[in-house]
C-alpha cells in the first residue's frame, strides 16, 4: 500500500515547507517560524506556520531530530497530529541539556512522520484474556 499524500497549507508566506535529509529518510524536517530560547529543564511551544489535512487511517508524528536531540538533549513532549485537526502545527520541546537551547526562525526543530493508525472499536468487558505475562509491568522482563 502507498502512503496517501500530506496536504500541507503554509500559514505564512514566509514559512518553509518540511524538506527531507534524504531520499529515503523516515520524515520530513519541520522549521522553527520564530525565535525561541529553551532554558535547559524548561519547555517551550514552537510555531511551524504550517497546517495540514491527513487522510482518516493516518497521523503525523512529530518525533526529535535524532542528531540534534542527541548533541543538545532536547525531546519532543507531545506530538500527535490527528486527521482531523486543521490549526497550526505547533512543535513541544522540553529541554533535558544543561545549556539553554536557542533556535532561530528557519531552524530544523524536528521531524514530521506519517504514520498508519488503527482506530479500532473500544469494547467494555468484565474480563481480560489471560497472558503468561498477567499484570506483570515495569521491568518485569528482566534487563
Amino acid at each position: 500500500m502507498t502512503n496517501p499524500p500530506l496536504l500541507i497549507k503554509r500559514l505564512d508566506k514566509d514559512v518553509e515547507l518540511p524538506t527531507r535529509g534524504t531520499p529515503l529518510s523516515a520524515g520530513w524536517d519541520i522549521y522553527c517560524r520564530e525565535s525561541v530560547d529553551i532554558p535547559p529543564g524548561r519547555r517551550a511551544v514552537l510555531p511551524t506556520g504550517l497546517a495540514v489535512a491527513i487522510e482518516p487511517g493516518w497521523y503525523l508524528r512529530i518525533a526529535p531530530r535524532s542528531g540534534l536531540a542527541a548533541k543538545q538533549g532536547y525531546n519532543v513532549h507531545a506530538g500527535v497530529i490527528d486527521a482531523d485537526y486543521r490549526g497550526e502545527i505547533k512543535v513541544a520541546l522540553i529541554n533535558h541539556g544543561d545549556d539553554t537551547i536557542e533556535f532561530r526562525k528557519g531552524d530544523r526543530i524536528a521531524q514530521a512522520i506519517l504514520e498508519r493508525c488503527s482506530t479500532g472499536a473500544l469494547i467494555e468487558v468484565e474480563h481480560l484474556p489471560e497472558t503468561s505475562r498477567g499484570n506483570n509491568g515495569l521491568g518485569s522482563t528482566g534487563r
